[in-house]
């Protein structure tokens, strides 16, 4: 199919080369008549009707102008009058009707308009004979005498050359509309035979397509196989290696279930410890601590022998990072940081040593948080754009008494305005960012703070860390 399609394709340049010989030589035979068409079209838009007015106007016009609209009679088919002449003898003459003629208000435009297709061959030959070759038919003598003339006189020479060259070209016009339709032909048999090639072309990619497919599937199929061989013999492998671990891990499962039991009330003792005993020294808080075990045992609840706040609520990894910031590696001070980060209400850390200030400053470095002091002037505009764009705050150098005006931050007084949290801090109603964390450090070693300041934020001792 292809090699059909490419004979033909040739057949068809051929015929196309031909059809564009013919056009070129239509187009270049018009390009001498439509030259001098224009110019002439182009005269007669410079004539006015006051030059029309000076012809109309002659009384005995000069034999130029006589012979030019004695062609433009010729021309329009307007027949001559019959006069006598001084002999008393009747002739035609053309000078009556030219004058008639030219009054018509539509004169210039009929020749502008004239159809140039249709004039008559007697019309041209006898402009060819009795004006053309004429001494005062010249345009150079017709401009002499009248400029309205001689635009006239270089229309109907234009007409003359037009008609000249449309006869000849009439019949190359009508070879290029036989090969035009012809090469139409050729080419819509082409365009078929195109039409049919590509389908075959688009059928045998489509099979290439799928050969391609069922290839990759074939080699995915050989990758699955080896994957499943090698994954057998590491499966195997595994299994022997883990042979020696499957006591180890059943230990793990009674000693997860003992803790899932125990869960209870090591929940109950821990929430305890975060709530209350925070502010106190480290033999009171594991004395309370242990106490409160053994209440609970007492009362049936579940718990577990060695209450640790490390092991229930504690996180390995935070702690890790926790003890990289600077917090003491000591179960005090663990305890602290896990108070420090699962307290509902803000911590309040008594920090004489100014570790717990270290720390926090350390571990929120990533975060940007931002360190102010009450007596700053700007601090309450600063924890305003904090809780905005939630950012971590300090205050440092808290005294025994706090600034009235954090207490709705303090008490985390917000509400909902549609979807978002607000909260409303003296005259400023801010938007409250899930992710603002509030910080109080005091370097006083034994403060004594109200109850109404004790029960807004979470008291912790880090007095006696090493």
């Amino acid at each position: 199919v292809k090699e059909v399609v490419a004979v033909d394709e040739a057949s068809a340049a051929e015929q196309a080369a031909k059809a564009g010989a013919v056009k070129a030589d239509v187009e270049a035979d018009l390009a001498e008549a439509m030259p001098a068409l224009a110019s002439a079209l182009t005269a007669l838009d410079t004539l006015t009707a006051k030059d029309i007015g000076e012809i109309k106007a002659m009384g005995n016009p000069p034999m130029p102008v006589r012979l030019v609209l004695h062609s433009v009679c010729i021309m329009k088919g307007v027949k001559a009058a019959r006069i006598k002449d001084e002999s008393g003898k009747m002739v035609e003459d053309f000078w009556g009707p030219s004058k008639i003629m030219v009054s018509d208000k539509d004169f210039l435009k009929s020749l502008q308009t004239f159809d140039k297709d249709s004039i008559p061959a007697s019309v041209i030959k006898k402009i060819g004979e009795a004006f053309l070759e004429h001494e005062d038919f010249q345009p150079d003598r017709v401009a002499k005498v009248s400029k309205a003339a001689w635009g006239i006189c270089m229309w109907v020479r234009a007409m003359h050359t037009y008609d000249t060259v449309a006869r000849v070209v009439g019949p190359k016009k009508e070879a290029l509309g036989i090969a035009e339709a012809e090469l139409a032909v050729v080419m819509a048999t082409l365009n078929a035979k195109r039409a049919e090639l590509q389908k075959v072309v688009d059928a045998l990619a489509g099979l290439e397509a799928t050969l391609e497919g069922l290839n990759d599937e074939k080699a995915d199929l050989a990758f699955q196989v080896d994957l499943c061989e090698k994954k057998l013999i590491r499966a195997e492998a595994l299994i022997e290696s883990l042979g020696g671990e499957k006591g180890r891990w059943g230990a793990n499962a009674v000693i997860l279930t003992g803790d899932y039991i125990n869960l209870t009330g090591d929940v109950i003792v821990a929430s305890g410890l975060i709530a209350y005993l925070g502010a106190f020294t480290p033999e009171f808080r594991e004395k309370e601590a242990r106490s409160w075990a053994v209440t609970s045992k007492e009362k049936h609840i579940p718990g577990s022998e060695e209450f640790s706040l490390a092991v229930c609520l504690g996180e390995p990894v935070k702690i890790r990072n926790w003890t990289i910031c600077g917090l003491p590696n000591d179960a005090f001070s663990i305890e602290n940081g896990i108070v420090v980060d699962k307290s509902r209400r803000w911590p309040l850390c008594i920090d004489p040593q100014g570790q717990a200030n270290k720390w926090i400053k350390k571990m929120e470095a990533s975060n940007k948080i931002m360190v102010k002091k009450f007596t700053d002037g700007d601090y309450m505009r600063r924890l305003e754009g904090a809780i905005s764009f939630g950012s971590p705050f300090l205050i440092e150098n808290v005294l025994e008494e706090t600034d009235p005006a954090i207490e709705p931050v303090l008490l985390k007084q917000t509400y909902t305005k549609g979807s978002t949290q607000m909260i409303k801090i003296g005259d400023s109603i801010l938007e409250w960012s899930k992710n603002f964390k509030l910080y109080l450090t005091t370097k006083m070693r034994n403060p004594h703070y109200l109850p109404e300041v004790a029960v807004k934020v979470t008291l912790l001792n880090f007095m006696i860390t090493q």
